[in-house]
């Protein structure tokens, strides 16, 4: 596995176009802006962002890379998205072991907090997380740091949908989507997703609407039903099939919910092959959905999100 992406890195930093190092500044949304900035080390600052998309203060943790400095410029940038079910935001440096395994790389990355079950959306009656991630955080924090126009996004579970439907809905915004363990087709047993959010408090009719009534909507954000908008986009899939493997604990259980993801994933590739546009894969058998599954194939897959 680790061949073929050294194999993808090659080919995406001869194929790939740098663009011109610069800031955007544009797009922040009415009244958005950075309240505060908290430095938690040398490296990771915590910022607090003013966020009408969201009613509230948002919370977004930023890793510099090293030899950045107030004065540099032309950083690209990689945005890191987590899954459903958790309290924190920064869950990928607490749980996914993101600030040791980004050391090396020469970009930004960027951890927003995502909601415990916010779909990375802009919901019928309610937040406007899209909004908040695309129209301001994506600005603030770009012209903040400096970064040029070159981004890669990647997710875990929920995470895996947001980068993909990201990516999908914004042509032209990332040059590399990752998903693990990612839900990304909705199409599939849509009732057991309803079911999900409504376990969290979530009314699925304030998100997407009604999956039978509102079927446009959910099409709209389904990563499955965009793959034809990702021919631009190097994507990767990496997904376990349920059963225990050897991160996992001795008498784990297997885990229906990866099965079941596993299944999103393989349709997801089977619409993305027909429309044209190539997929890179490691459905690596056992494995269940875990954290420590999702930080080995980050480390895997990073050299391939933002060559050099």
């Amino acid at each position: 596995m680790r061949r073929i992406f050294a194999a993808l890195a090659l080919f995406a930093a001869v194929a790939a176009c740098s663009g011109a190092p610069g800031t955007t500044t544009e797009g922040t949304g009415a009244g958005a802006r950075i309240t505060a900035v908290e430095g938690l080390s040398a490296r990771v600052d915590r910022l607090s962002i003013r966020s009408p998309a969201l009613g509230r203060e948002g919370s977004v943790w930023v890793l510099k890379p090293e030899g950045w400095m107030p004065g540099s410029a032309g950083w690209p940038v990689l945005y890191l998205l987590h899954g459903c079910c958790v309290s924190r935001g920064d869950a990928w440096l607490v749980y996914g072991d993101a600030e040791r395994i980004t050391a090396g790389l020469k970009a930004v990355v960027v951890v927003p907090e995502g909601g415990e079950m916010s779909w990375y959306s802009d919901w019928l009656d309610g937040p406007a997380w899209e909004s908040f991630h695309l129209k301001e955080v994506m600005p603030l924090v770009e012209a903040r740091y400096r970064t040029g126009d070159r981004r890669a996004v990647a997710g875990a579970s929920m995470g895996g949908f947001g980068a993909l439907a990201y990516a999908a809905r914004h042509p032209g915004v990332f040059e590399a989507a990752a998903s693990f363990s990612g839900v990304i087709d909705t199409g599939y047993d849509p009732g057991g997703l309803e079911g999900l959010m409504r376990d969290y408090g979530v009314d699925p009719r304030d998100l997407w609407g009604d999956a039978r009534e509102r079927p446009e909507v959910w099409k709209a954000h389904n990563p499955a039903d965009l793959a034809g908008r990702l021919e631009n986009v190097r994507v990767y899939l990496a997904c376990g099939d349920g059963r225990p493997g050897p991160l996992d604990g001795r008498g784990e259980a297997v885990d229906e919910g990866e099965r079941s993801i596993l299944e999103r994933n393989r349709r997801f590739v089977t619409a993305a092959r027909a429309a044209g546009v190539a997929v890179t894969t490691d459905f690596y058998g056992a494995g269940t959905h875990d954290w420590r599954y999702w930080i080995r194939e980050l480390e895997d897959v990073l050299p391939a999100l933002l060559p050099a």
